[in-house]
């Protein structure tokens, strides 16, 4: 793998980190992203030939708490069935073919398709047996809470870049105007369909095999709660 070139670098003093010169191309990023100078907070992405760096804070009530919902229920659904494994915020996802290297917000890949080859972990260099540092090839469903700095990204280019990595399921989720936006997008030849919710709001997910909607179960201290419902 290329070797990080170590100066000069790119310094965002207000944030706190250095990006090494050199790094035009996935190898590169990836390098960067397994040595111990990278970042260890904030999200930074590679996404078809360019580096999405967002540092901003988590905002609780419109990103945490609907990504926390989610994900225990997806555990639940997923682990406690015993189908694979079910990843938040800081695990990688990289495939070559699609030039993505990135950090979902919650990342599902069955056992299939590790098993198949599909998706394989990639080993950390100086850890013993079960130590992984990233996953490279596919996923079976992606989740991306949009934010205020993450529009663009999630609603576009990560969206363009998921599906020609293969990733079955893209589950996209907007909850800052108040209103519950959530688009259960299905892997198709040329792009992503959506599933049409019914007239209860519930979506069928071919990966988990059943239909699901998220609802506002309650507000409390002026945060909102989010429940995810399956059936």
């Amino acid at each position: 793998m290329p070797k990080v070139i170590a100066a000069p670098v790119i310094v965002f003093r207000s944030e706190g980190i250095e990006i090494p010169a050199g790094i035009v191309n996935l190898d590169r990023f990836r390098a960067w992203a397994h040595s111990r100078g990278f970042p260890q907070r904030g999200r930074i992405d590679w996404v078809g030939g360019t580096m999405e760096v967002d540092m901003s804070p988590e905002d609780l009530g419109t990103h945490g708490t609907p990504k926390s919902a989610i994900a225990i229920r997806l555990g639940q659904l997923i682990e406690d069935e015993e189908r694979g494994a079910v990843f938040i915020d800081r695990a990688r996802l990289t495939n070559r073919a699609a030039g993505l290297s990135c950090e979902p917000d919650v990342l599902v890949v069955l056992d299939e398709t590790f098993e198949s080859g599909r998706a394989r972990l990639v080993p950390r260099k100086s850890g013993g047996e079960g130590r992984f540092i990233e996953i490279e090839g596919t996923a079976d469903l992606v989740v991306e809470i949009v934010s205020d700095d993450s529009q663009t990204k999630d609603t576009v280019s990560l969206r363009d870049a998921y599906h020609r990595a293969g990733v079955r399921e893209y589950w996209l989720i907007d909850v800052r105007e108040g209103e519950i936006e959530f688009h259960l997008l299905v892997h198709g030849k040329a792009r992503y369909r959506a599933s049409r919710p019914d007239p209860a709001g519930f979506r069928r997910s071919p990966v988990l095999g059943r239909e699901v909607r998220l609802v506002l179960s309650r507000k409390a201290a002026g945060l909102a709660h989010y429940r995810l419902e399956a059936r």
